[in-house]
């Protein structure tokens, strides 16, 4: 009988490693580009301008709808690009250089800050999971190759059938990491659209 705790529970515990790699490129990205932030202008200055006129003239609205899917589509790419193994961090790796990128070049860090925290609780713990994701699947991938190839004696299609079978944890686990970073991004749009902008803007009028 499937017991989705205790697989849960599982997916986090044997890829532990996978989680805090991806922890740790996404801290020393944003740090990287938060320090290295005038030697990046030319490559994520564009990314800024291009991002803030976009908001400006309506074509990005600051709606649920529009941010859960500029997140979600990020999560499934690191999710996907796992198959492809530095993909995902490279992914993830940019986000990071942005983010600290951004928080260098800010004329008021307690803006951004005010404007970040509150949905980034659940928004940086989301794309650590779906990098994570994206090396668990990797692994799979890695694992059903290298199995199917230790198998002999065997029709082609038996061969990858039992690869798969025997390495299919692997894979429950990498969607379930995927499945747990979608719900917290899934709530990192809920708090950024009903929380972070009214509470920021209710407590930059306040301090101001």
């Amino acid at each position: 009988m499937f017991d989705l705790k205790k697989e849960v529970k599982a997916a986090f515990i044997e890829n532990k490693k996978a989680i805090i790699a991806s922890a740790l490129i996404l801290f020393i990205s944003m740090v990287l580009g938060y320090v290295f932030e005038p030697y990046l202008y030319s490559i994520l200055n564009p990314v800024v301008e291009d991002m803030t006129n976009k908001v400006q003239s309506g074509v990005i609205k600051l709606t649920f709808e529009d941010i859960f899917i500029n997140n979600i589509l990020i999560v499934l790419e690191m999710f996907i690009f796992g198959i492809f193994f530095c993909v995902s961090a490279l992914v993830l790796a940019f986000n990071g250089f942005f983010t600290g990128y951004y928080v260098a070049i800010a004329d008021n860090l307690l803006e951004v800050l005010v404007f970040t925290i509150p949905h980034g609780i659940f928004e940086f713990p989301s794309c650590i999971l779906a990098c994570a994701s994206g090396f668990v699947l990797f692994h799979f991938c890695f694992k059903v190759v290298k199995t199917f190839w230790k198998q002999k004696g065997m029709k082609f299609l038996d061969r990858f059938v039992n690869a798969y079978d025997e390495n299919f944890d692997k894979l429950l686990q990498a969607f379930i990491l995927l499945a747990v970073a979608s719900i917290l991004m899934v709530i990192a749009g809920i708090v950024e659209v009903y929380v972070t902008l009214p509470l920021g803007k209710f407590l930059l009028s306040f301090l101001s």
